[in-house]
């Protein structure tokens, strides 16, 4: 019993192996050159969350020496010597090493009857800073930054004392220092964690996750599973699976190929299967928007001229509909499949074009209905954000349903027909496409320098990026709106003048 239970594990192994690992449709890759323009905008980012700051009063007695140390400002910041990079499995380490600080804060002492007030100008130096983001995939498919780990020191820290009891704060410079120290350090972790956790969060946010494309449409472009982080490369495998508005949880099962991103030149990959177009084109077959009825003035002359002409035997026999108005309906009867190949990418139409007579008032009368087939070559690019889609007519071919001596009449519609698609209908199919579909980033960084490369079953397009909008100016506009505090709380008293108070 034991031996056939093992036999049957095995055989169910793959299996389960399979259906852990959802193939994704799209598949973005950020190499190491990316993450290099990521670290200068990280780094402004940094300074501007170290200047805020905010440090406790230092306040203390020695013997006869009362002082107190309050309104302490960061003024200058020198972050020289940093670093961003890589740590496998999930994880992004932003180092800092020998940066200083420059402060500024306020000073009151009392020594017995003597009483000094002013300021004092400090600086840390040696600072050193080790943070690790940990990247992961949250409940909603979101990436996130999950988990802060930091640590900071200060190795030496300066103040200059000036005034009639310079000797006198020279004396106390050994706690003051101290104490500042250690107040300080302890301020610059919190201040990471939050910006982190709070602040880049809410810039992680602004990537589309599950969105309408159209009023007919939308696209899921939740995490499949938490990103890949190599020594040079951070990988993201979404699901990028379109959906008919009307039907938002139907499933398309993915049987294409995963794409496969080996290149590191450029500072972004992205890869879309035959999946994230196949998914797109059944989503809005499934909404009913594949067919296009031309009435009337709408139909080309000389093709209303060939069609009367085609079904002049039909339309005799119906002598009261014989000045009847035509109609045009073409449907699409499957959803269209996408074929790429490194030659370049094919969609398949399969559908049905029915045409009638419409007279006023009466039941339209159907003179034909033919089956057609065409091949459309596919050319995908990418314009700042947007993926897009231009598609021009390869192949086309019309037949009858109902015999093959029909189909052979019709032979003489073959090249008019054609030409209709190509004039009329194939400028709205590519109106449609024009807006394209936003591709996973962060609102304020765009792609530049595309390049589409055709593989087997997948499309890449590499590129370079750059920040539209800067980092502090999209998490300013989307910055988390304080809590309001459920009870009353008193504002905290300024430093007293008074050196009774100390």
């Amino acid at each position: 019993k034991m031996a056939a239970s093992s036999c049957r594990l095995l055989l169910l192994l793959p299996w389960l192996v399979t259906a852990s690992h959802s193939p994704p449709g799209c598949k973005i890759r950020i190499t190491s050159k990316g993450l290099d323009l990521v670290k200068q905008e990280g780094l402004r980012f940094v300074e501007q969350e170290l200047q805020n700051i905010t440090v406790s009063d230092l306040h203390g007695k020695e013997g006869q020496f009362h002082y107190n140390i309050s309104q302490v400002k960061v003024m200058d910041l020198q972050l020289a010597f940093s670093d961003l990079y890589f740590q496998p499995q999930q994880h992004l380490v932003f180092n800092i090493n020998n940066a200083s600080i420059s402060l500024r804060f306020r000073r009151q002492l009392l020594y017995w009857f003597f009483y000094d007030i002013g300021s004092i100008n400090a600086s840390a130096d040696g600072v050193h800073i080790h943070t690790v983001l940990q990247l992961a995939k949250d409940e909603s498919g979101r990436l996130k930054i999950s988990n802060v780990t930091c640590n900071a020191s200060i190795a030496r820290m300066h103040a200059g004392f000036s005034g009639t009891l310079r000797k006198v704060y020279e004396f106390l410079s050994t706690f003051i220092i101290t104490g500042m120290r250690f107040l300080l350090s302890q301020q610059i972790c919190p201040s990471l964690e939050h910006a982190s956790l709070v602040l880049l969060n809410a810039v992680l946010d602004t990537v589309p996750v599950r969105n309408y494309v159209d009023e007919h449409i939308g696209i899921d472009y939740s995490l499949l599973r938490d990103p890949a982080v190599s020594t040079d490369t951070l990988d993201l495998d979404f699901k990028g699976m379109f959906f008919p508005r009307a039907r938002e949880n139907q499933e398309l099962e993915n049987h294409a190929v995963e794409p496969v991103i080996k290149e590191t030149e450029r500072m972004v990959y992205v890869a879309f299967s035959e999946y994230f177009f196949d998914s797109a084109m059944h989503a809005y077959f499934q909404a009913g928007v594949l067919a296009i009825e031309l009435r009337g003035e709408k139909v080309p002359k000389d093709l209303e001229v060939l069609l009367r002409a085609t079904f002049f035997g039909t339309i005799f026999m119906l002598s009261p509909a014989v000045d009847a108005p035509l109609r045009l309906v073409l449907q699409v009867s499957a959803p269209p499949r996408c074929i790429i190949k490194p030659s370049g990418t094919s969609i398949s139409v399969s559908a049905f074009l029915n045409i009638s007579l419409v007279p006023p008032g009466r039941p339209a009368v159907q003179l034909s209905s033919m089956a057609m087939e065409t091949k459309l070559s596919a050319k995908v690019f990418l314009q700042e954000k947007a993926l897009r889609v231009q598609l021009d007519l390869r192949r086309f071919r019309i037949y009858s349903r109902q015999s093959a001596l029909e189909s052979l009449a019709l032979f003489s519609l073959q090249a008019p027909l054609k030409t209709l698609l190509q004039l009329t209908i194939m400028p709205i199919i590519n109106e449609r496409t024009k807006k394209g579909v936003q591709i996973p980033l962060p609102e304020g960084m765009d792609f530049t320098k595309e390049v589409v490369t055709n593989h087997a079953g997948f499309i890449t397009v590499g590129a370079d990026l750059h920040f539209s909008k800067g980092l502090r100016e999209v998490i300013e506009k989307y910055r988390p709106a304080p809590t309001a505090p459920a009870y009353p709380s008193s504002r905290p008293a300024e430093p007293s003048v008074d050196p009774r108070q100390l």
